[in-house]
């Protein structure tokens, strides 16, 4: 950090105070091909299975009205392999939060092979992320995740995380503690509730506690998450090659790896 830019740095300094930024993505064109091409292959489920949509507005946020939460992994899992295995999608979504990957987390990247897909309905327990950081399951200290919600995120339809402060202080009684429920009782007050509106990007490290609870708003949440990690930076259980992908090497790493 020492030879970045004041605006550079003014960046760095408040990711290291939250441990997040929340940021306006500039390339809205892509982001809004990313949301046709879930409504598109939305509407191809649908119609397989013989529902009839009233209404295509605001379809992300209404798909509740019009599938089962028994349907609801099957639905998941159709958007996630066709969104995944679709053209450039990966290159997309990097170049989507780019500007601020590379200045938190370096210019010679690796990024997750497939993005994660959440699709939360209001009231629904099926879909929940407690209380945990990534790191305690074999996650490195180094990755850094970009978390990207294609519809307005708010209170419980959103995620909350832990500040540092706040984490480093009760990080120290998690081995004392009976259970993540007794964790989340003790910290509860002190979470911090992200609101992010579809056009903004959310970038934060995952050695804060963080998760959701059950969606208590009218609408559906729908978000990815991905990770990106500097190449050189040490891995955990997922490694290069089996979880990560190369994506910006540079040619004298080349050189030098050859």
């Amino acid at each position: 950090m020492k030879f970045s830019d004041k605006k550079e740095l003014k960046i760095q300094n408040k990711f290291i105070k939250n441990g997040y930024l929340i940021f306006d993505i500039v390339h809205k064109n892509e982001l809004n091909s990313i949301k046709d091409k879930l409504i598109k292959f939305s509407l191809i489920f649908l119609k397989k299975k013989s529902i009839k949509i009233k209404n295509k507005k605001n379809l992300l946020d209404n798909i509740h009205n019009y599938l089962s939460v028994k349907m609801l992994n099957e639905f998941r899992l159709y958007i996630y392999n066709k969104i995944n295995n679709s053209k450039d999608f990966q290159k997309l979504y990097f170049n989507l939060g780019k500007k601020y990957i590379e200045i938190l987390c370096g210019n010679e990247l690796v990024m997750q092979k497939k993005c994660n897909l959440s699709i939360q309905f209001p009231m629904d327990d099926s879909s929940l992320l407690p209380l945990h950081a990534d790191v305690w399951s074999g996650d490195s200290e180094y990755e850094l995740v970009f978390w990207l919600p294609l519809v307005n995120v708010y209170k419980t339809k959103s995620m909350y995380i832990l500040p540092p402060k706040d984490n480093q202080k009760y990080s120290k009684i998690l081995k004392k503690s009976k259970s993540i429920d007794d964790i989340f009782s003790k910290v509860k007050k002190k979470l911090k509730w992200l609101k992010i509106d579809y056009g903004q990007g959310l970038l934060f490290t995952q050695n804060l506690m963080h998760g959701n609870v059950v969606n208590l708003e009218n609408g559906t949440r729908w978000s990815f998450n991905c990770r990106f990690k500097s190449v050189f930076s040490p891995y955990k259980d997922k490694e290069i090659g089996s979880f990560f992908t190369p994506i910006t090497i540079k040619p004298t790493t080349i050189l030098g790896m050859n």
